[in-house]
């Protein structure tokens, strides 16, 4: 009896956390093998004992997702040709996994070895913002980055630090994604607002870089233009009013059903052959009146 209980418990705070995504999920068509990963919350002294060791401060909502789970990974595939095939994957490294992104260096390395803090320069499009968007984060002292989630190598979304000062507690910060060519794309300002984010966009695959001037590749494009069409068709007009050509249109309720042998359409006599035989009736009846004559 407490068994139940305990699972109808889990599977409301699952809700809760997944926003009822699952169901979704599981409605689409093609979807299967919809796995959450079930957690236990984060202790509060791992909490402390990681902003002492990084002097940063966890924002409040970040404190109050790891206080309720500690991590989140829920994960989606496709059944294609009999074959399940994985594609959708929602992220959040646990506690112990909210590393730095600049590891120390180590006392081996070599000692002109590059990292990448000599990719970091000074820009005046970095350093100040352009337009609206916000300054971006620095690989030096400047900024203290930590990995939030992977992104199954295609980037890293992380929670960032700036405006840092050595021996003073960071406060602020915000959600930004590192591409694969480490140029920084800003996400959002809070943790609410990524999580919700990411639940919308399905965890389809590249989705962050829906948030960067070059986009998905085409593969990821075809992939939200089959699961998430309202979201993508909005995000596509913004990013590219002219559209793209050489998107396909699919529809989902049509993909994953099987061929249908089409009917072969009669084939039609050609006007020639229709002026040739009405020529030919003529002849006969003409023939036929003078035989009567």
């Amino acid at each position: 009896m407490e068994e139940i209980k305990d699972s109808l418990v889990f599977k409301g705070v699952a809700e809760r956390l997944t926003l009822g995504i699952t169901r979704i999920l599981e409605n689409m068509p093609g979807v299967v093998d919809v796995r959450f990963v079930e957690r236990d919350p984060a202790e509060k002294r791992s909490l402390l004992s990681w902003e002492q060791k990084n002097t940063c401060i966890l924002p409040e909502d970040l404190r109050d997702f790891y206080l309720t789970t500690d991590g989140f990974t829920l994960t989606w595939s496709v059944k294609l040709d009999s074959e399940c095939v994985p594609l959708g994957c929602m992220m959040i490294n646990s506690v112990a996994r909210l590393s730095p992104l600049l590891q120390p260096v180590s006392l081996f390395s070599l000692p002109n070895a590059p990292s990448l803090v000599d990719l970091d320069w000074e820009e005046n499009g970095t350093e100040i913002g352009t337009g609206h968007a916000p300054a971006a984060p620095h690989f030096d002292s400047r900024s203290r980055i930590f990995e939030l989630d992977s992104c199954g190598g295609n980037g890293k979304v992380c929670l960032v630090y700036k405006n840092c000062t050595a021996g003073v507690v960071a406060q602020q910060s915000e959600i930004w994604f590192l591409d694969r060519s480490l140029c920084w794309h800003f996400l959002t300002t809070t943790f609410s607002s990524y999580y919700r984010l990411m639940i919308t966009h399905l965890g389809l695959p590249e989705w962050q870089y829906g948030f960067t001037p070059y986009g998905p590749s085409p593969q990821s494009k075809q992939w939200a233009s089959l699961y998430q069409p309202l979201t993508f068709s909005c995000e596509h007009s913004l990013a590219d009013p002219a559209g793209d050509s050489h998107l396909n249109k699919l529809d989902p309720t049509k993909a994953f059903k099987g061929k249908a042998k089409v009917p072969a359409p009669k084939k039609k006599q050609s006007a020639q052959c229709s002026l040739g035989s009405t020529a030919k009736n003529q002849g006969s009846t003409g023939r036929h009146i003078g035989a009567k004559r």
